[in-house]
């Protein structure tokens, strides 16, 4: 019976760049034929379930602070004034914060 050794084989240094460059010919050659390039607008259109639909232009109005807001020193979120908890040297910290 024969018996196969994990140890490695000598191998000049020749016939290591032949099989090496063998071995890079066969991968590039079996990797070009992955890609099905008739399949790209297929999954460019493909939804996951939660996923947008579309890609639709949105338009945001942004509106300044209000006269009755401030804007939270910790959590940077813009707050009614009733939700004022503390104000220390012009800046102001909301119930949420404080709590």
């Amino acid at each position: 019976m024969a018996i196969e050794s994990a140890a490695p084989v000598a191998m000049s240094e020749a016939d290591r760049a032949k099989e090496i460059a063998q071995l890079k010919a066969g991968k590039t050659a079996a990797m070009a034929n992955l890609i099905d390039e008739a399949e790209t607008p297929l999954a460019e259109e493909y939804v996951l379930p939660g996923g947008e639909a579309a890609q639709e232009d949105v338009s945001i109005e942004i509106l300044p602070e209000q006269v009755d807001e401030f804007t939270c020193v910790s959590c940077f979120m813009v707050r009614h004034r009733t939700q004022l908890a503390r104000e220390e040297n012009g800046q102001k910290f909301c119930s949420e914060c404080e709590g």
